[in-house]
């Protein structure tokens, strides 16, 4: 049971956007059907594997019932009819035009099923110039302008660690449906949503490409106070080849460290715009490079500063603080990333992911 128990979800997404929308639908009680080709999503395939599955497609998948249709053919259209008149929701990541071409459009399912809310995931969009343009996550962060500012120090970009536009098309899907679902409440209809990554992931630019979004010059990282150019929001090299960052430019926390490494004399410029605080940055990281980075973890301990020592995955999920907050699940020998959202009173437990046709 979850805050959308009753809620009938057919999905035909693959990959990463459409799945994370539907399995935090499924991980709140929504009834899911996954639907595949033949082949399967490809994230079944993928490695690492545990307990007989994907590591990636468990934690994407999980609580969704599996069918495989052939959508080419007369019996697999008929059963996809049957799931989408008994469902609330409609997710699918196709390139646009495919939907139509099946017969499954939004104006072919609402004309039937006018309650349905209509999902449309995509790089680009349902239309604009780039709606046809094959794309993946960094395809779409670099046409976005993200991949210019996610550089390294001369300036090349590099390949992203986070798959952004992924994501941010799942939360925005996500949000765009569950508003769908409670417009629904007073109008009796549903919608289409057209959710581009591209469109989802731009948003997020706003605090570091005002001058762009203004109609003025594209932002330069060495000159962002979030991209590297301000010293108090900056990675540094410790002596053993790990790093650690400093993440908090407050004036408090700006003159508690100085004071703390002998230099108040450099809080002024700390505390100036950024591309102003070479000087301080240059003298960072000669401290932090005499010391290995577990002292520096020590050592800031009793210290009041926006401080982090950069951890690897491994180090990172064996925090207690991931065990306390329950964080990472184990259930029927799989690992399972707990979901982020999760109420008061809620005792969440993972369900399985779905093998291929598990349910017809």
């Amino acid at each position: 049971m979850g805050k959308l128990s009753g809620i009938t979800v057919v999905d035909l997404s693959q990959f990463l956007p459409g799945p994370m929308l539907t399995m935090m639908m499924a991980d709140q009680g929504a009834e899911v059907w996954k639907v595949e080709p033949a082949a399967g999503d490809p994230a079944r395939d993928q490695a690492p594997f545990e307990a007989g599955q994907s590591v990636w497609f468990r934690n994407l998948n999980r609580g969704k019932r599996g069918v495989v249709l052939d959508l080419k053919s007369e019996a697999g259209k008929a059963r996809l009819w049957a799931l989408i008149e008994r469902a609330d929701v409609f997710v699918e990541g196709f390139r646009p035009g495919v939907m139509a071409r099946l017969g499954f459009d939004y104006a072919a399912v609402s004309a039937r099923c006018p309650r349905i809310v209509y999902c449309s995931i995509s790089a680009f969009g349902q239309a604009g110039a780039l709606a046809q343009h094959p794309a993946h996550d960094m395809a779409v962060q670099a046409m976005a302008g993200f991949l210019s500012v996610n550089d390294s120090h001369d300036g090349t970009p590099v390949v992203p660690g986070v798959p952004s536009a992924d994501l941010a098309a799942g939360l925005t899907g996500l949000s765009a449906v569950l508003m769908a679902l409670m417009g629904r409440q007073a109008s009796g209809r549903g919608d289409h949503i057209d959710c581009a990554m591209y469109d989802s992931l731009l948003p997020w630019c706003a605090h570091i490409a005002g001058d762009a979004i203004a109609g003025g010059a594209a932002p330069r990282s060495p000159a962002q106070r979030s991209l590297g150019g301000a010293a108090f929001y900056h990675v540094y090299r410790c002596s053993d080849g790990r790093h650690v960052v400093l993440g908090g430019r407050e004036a408090k926390f700006v003159a508690t460290l100085l004071t703390a490494l002998g230099r108040p004399d450099l809080i002024e410029t700390g505390l100036a715009p950024a591309g102003e605080q070479a000087v301080l940055i240059d003298f960072l990281k000669a401290s932090f490079a005499t010391r290995p980075r577990d002292e520096w973890v020590a050592w800031f301990a009793t210290l009041d500063v926006a401080f982090a020592p950069v951890l690897d995955f491994r180090e990172a999920l064996d925090q207690p603080h991931v065990a306390q907050r329950g964080l990472i699940v184990e259930a029927d020998g799989a690992h399972h990333v707990a979901p982020a959202i999760r109420f008061a009173g809620e005792d969440w437990q993972p369900t399985p992911a779905p093998e291929l046709g598990a349910h017809g």
